[in-house]
């Protein structure tokens, strides 16, 4: 009798911890939980977790939906081809105004080619600790994945721009073949610029040598090998994609009032301090439903 009660508190001991950890395991977490990339076509990391979490849905635009930015879509998609046939392709950098399509594109790049094998990884600025160990996991997939950095910038006293540099171009180890990373921002150099940073430049010989801040600064962009330059649009631009956008998608375009369309999107416009082509879809969406 008192071997099978103390049998009983056993197995209810060895259950409870087994129920205790597995509940664990849930809060902070299941890291041994992996994605099938054959069906997932890209996820984003969560650093509470320690964990990719696939996307399912997804924006269905394509490269045809972009208007304006022909010469910068064309580079990316050129790059793109290389890295899928697994050339040596160059990381990108997005870098201009608000809501001119840098982010789109890489929507884009995610529907055009994933047939092909195409994946995409989207990691937030703060998580970029985290960075070579995400890439660790990719390196000998079979698929082809682009990092992606939205919106990246970084100012004065943060040091996350070297998990990055070290990533992209700053270790013994050469990056995966099959990783490629792409960054947008609204600086061009990606890290904030200060009057003072001048005082340090040196002009010996004829030539400008730059002082030590400002060379580390520069070498982070410079290891994205294609810059890719967004620009804010003229009235005449922001219009035309405007009527591209309703000749498009809206059935018999021609008999609108083309006049009265073009007020009404410039008024748009002016409410919301910018001719992008983002604020041309959100005028298109606006004036439909109204």
């Amino acid at each position: 009798m008192l071997v099978a009660l103390v049998l009983a508190i056993f197995c209810f001991h060895s259950a409870f911890r087994s129920c205790l950890a597995h509940g664990r395991s849930i809060l902070a977490g299941d890291k041994s939980v992996t994605i099938d990339w054959l069906t997932t076509l890209a996820a984003v990391w969560r650093p509470r977790r320690e964990a990719l979490r696939p996307v399912r849905q997804l924006d269905d635009v394509g490269f045809d939906d972009l208007l304006g930015i022909d010469a910068q879509k064309s580079a990316f998609r050129d790059n793109l081809e290389l890295f899928i046939a697994g050339s040596r392709a160059n990381n990108v950098l997005l870098w201009g105004a608000r809501g001119t399509g840098k982010s789109s594109l890489v929507k884009c790049a995610l529907n055009a080619y994933a047939e092909r094998g195409l994946r995409i990884v989207e990691v937030d600025k703060d998580d970029l600790s985290d960075l070579t160990e995400i890439v660790d996991d990719l390196r000998d997939l079979p698929q082809r994945f682009l990092v992606f950095c939205d919106d990246l910038s970084f100012d004065e006293g943060e040091t996350g721009f070297k998990h990055l540099k070290s990533v992209l171009e700053g270790s013994i180890e050469l990056p995966p073949s099959n990783v490629l990373l792409c960054a947008t921002s609204n600086r061009r150099h990606l890290v904030s610029e200060q009057a003072t940073d001048n005082e340090a430049v040196e002009i010996v010989d004829g030539e400008l040598h730059y002082g030590d801040r400002i060379e580390e600064k520069l070498s982070l962009a410079d290891r994205f090998g294609l810059w890719l330059s967004f620009y804010p649009n003229t009235m005449a631009q922001y219009l035309a994609i405007v009527d591209a956008l309703f000749d498009q998608r809206v059935a018999g375009f021609e008999d609108i009032d083309r006049q009265a369309l073009h007020r009404a999107a410039k008024q748009f416009a002016m409410t919301r301090a910018s001719r992008s082509g983002r604020t041309a879809r959100q005028f298109f969406v606006q004036y439909r439903g109204g």
